[in-house]
Parts: C-alpha cells; sequence; structure tokens
C-alpha cells in the first residue's frame, strides 16, 4: 500500500509539474504572437515631371501621411521604398494650403518622418517576406514609373500570391494595369476595384496630359470599377484587395487595412 501511495503522489506531483511548465509555454508563446509587430511596406513614385507640361508632379502628401499616421499610431512598423531610393518627390500641389489636412500638418511639423522620407529604400531591394501587406499611395507620378516597374509589378504579384493585403488609393490602383495572378490573367480581372474617376481627371484638367486614363485601363483589363461622387471618400474592398478613389478616401483605406490586419 505504501509503494502504491508513493507511486501515485510522484504521479501527481510529475503531472502538476508538467501542467505548469505547458501553461508557463502557452503564456510565452501567446505572449511573443502578441507582441509581434507587424510591418507594412510603403511605395512611393520617383517621377517629378507632369508629362511635358513642365510643371513638377510626384506623390499626393495626404495619401502618404494620412494611413501612416493612421497604421503607426496603431504599432505598426512601416518601411518606404521608391523605385529609386531616397527622398521621393512630392507633388508640390499637395502643399498648397487648401489641401492641407491634420495629418499634413502632423507631417510638416515632424522631422523625424521627414527624415525618414528622405532616405527611402530602393525597391530593388525590398522583400515581401519581410512584410505583411503592401500600401501604394496615389499622385500623378505613379502613372508614369510605377505602373510600369517591372520590379514593383513583381512585388504586387508576390504579395497577392502569398495571401497578403494589397491596398492602393487614387491614381496608385493605375499600378494594377499590367499586375497578374497566379493564372495568367490581369489580377483586376473580375474584382471590384476603384480609383481616381474620368471626371475627377478632367475636373483637373490633365485628361490628355496623364499616360492613361486609370479608370478606362482597369475596366479593360476587366475590372468592375465602382465609384462614388466626385472627391467624396469612396473605398472597394474586394477579398484581400483594398482600393481608394481618391485624396479623401486615404484614411478609409488604411482603416481598411488595419482592419484586415487584425
Amino acid at each position: 500500500m505504501k509503494t502504491g501511495r508513493k507511486i501515485f503522489l510522484t504521479a501527481m506531483l510529475l503531472l502538476s509539474i508538467f501542467s505548469a511548465y505547458a501553461q508557463s509555454t502557452a503564456h510565452a508563446s501567446a505572449k511573443k504572437t502578441k507582441s509581434k509587430k507587424m510591418k507594412v511596406l510603403f511605395v512611393l513614385t520617383s517621377h517629378d515631371q507632369l508629362g511635358n507640361t513642365g510643371e513638377k508632379t510626384g506623390f499626393w502628401i495626404e495619401e502618404f501621411a494620412t494611413p501612416y499616421y493612421t497604421l503607426t499610431d496603431q504599432g505598426i512598423d512601416v518601411t518606404i521604398a521608391s523605385p529609386k531610393g531616397g527622398q521621393p518627390p512630392i507633388d508640390p500641389k499637395s502643399n498648397q494650403p487648401e489641401f492641407s489636412t491634420p495629418s499634413t500638418k502632423r507631417f510638416n511639423g515632424d522631422p523625424q518622418t521627414q527624415n525618414k522620407l528622405a532616405h527611402t529604400v530602393a525597391l530593388k531591394d525590398v522583400d515581401q517576406k519581410n512584410f505583411d501587406a503592401v500600401f501604394y499611395p496615389g499622385g500623378h507620378g505613379p502613372l508614369w514609373d510605377l505602373a510600369e516597374d517591372k520590379v514593383s509589378i513583381r512585388l504586387i504579384e508576390s504579395f497577392y500570391n502569398n495571401s497578403k493585403p494589397v491596398a492602393f488609393v487614387c491614381h496608385a490602383p493605375g499600378v494594377l494595369k499590367d499586375v497578374k495572378d497566379k493564372t495568367g490573367a490581369y489580377l483586376v480581372k473580375g474584382k471590384k476595384v476603384t480609383g481616381f474617376k474620368n471626371t475627377e481627371e478632367a475636373a483637373v484638367k490633365l485628361t490628355d496630359v496623364v499616360p492613361f486614363l486609370l479608370e478606362d485601363v482597369l475596366k479593360q483589363r476587366g475590372a468592375e470599377f465602382q465609384s462614388g461622387d466626385d472627391w467624396k471618400p469612396f473605398v472597394v474592398t474586394d477579398g484581400q484587395l483594398i482600393t481608394g478613389q481618391n485624396p479623401a478616401s486615404s484614411e478609409a483605406v488604411a482603416e481598411k487595412l488595419l482592419e484586415y490586419l487584425k
């Protein structure tokens, strides 16, 4: 009897030790998962010439600043890249007082983020394996370089084919025009998307300046193009593809991306 009781007590002690170890391991694993920081890649244009107008272009600062702060304020780590690396061109018009927003004002008083923007990573040195999602701000610049950039095209395909969210706002959905899925079909074919409308392009008098009209090209690629009122926020999600219509949609796109990541 004594021997049996001793064996029983030993077994209970071992069970208790194992249970405590299992709980400790599970807690450590959960803590590690919880502390893992999400990482999002921002891709900006390096193009600064507005066609043959002699004017400057680039990316629209609101479409960078608002999503950037929306994500970083939630603890998400953002890396910024561009085709050439270094300082990407900011469309000078986007810095005009009438286009000022709380986010652009915050950026203008934020030397740390300004310095980060001045030292973007060259796109060729980026690997989607290091990120959880990719986001493309707009501005007219992307229509000239990122829409044709083979590195950018392959990068978007890599994110999408690895089931990671891809987000675009305003003119940035135009960079999807030659992106394809695993079957070789255009990525936007049969998908709900939005972007800068033809009527909005006409309103800024650049219909005959841009290399292509975003709305027309996406429709030609088989997209189910949707839109809201001119200049009003409008966002479309189709699975892991998130697109916003115009600068006013930048915050909503970032929120949808954040929702997807969480």
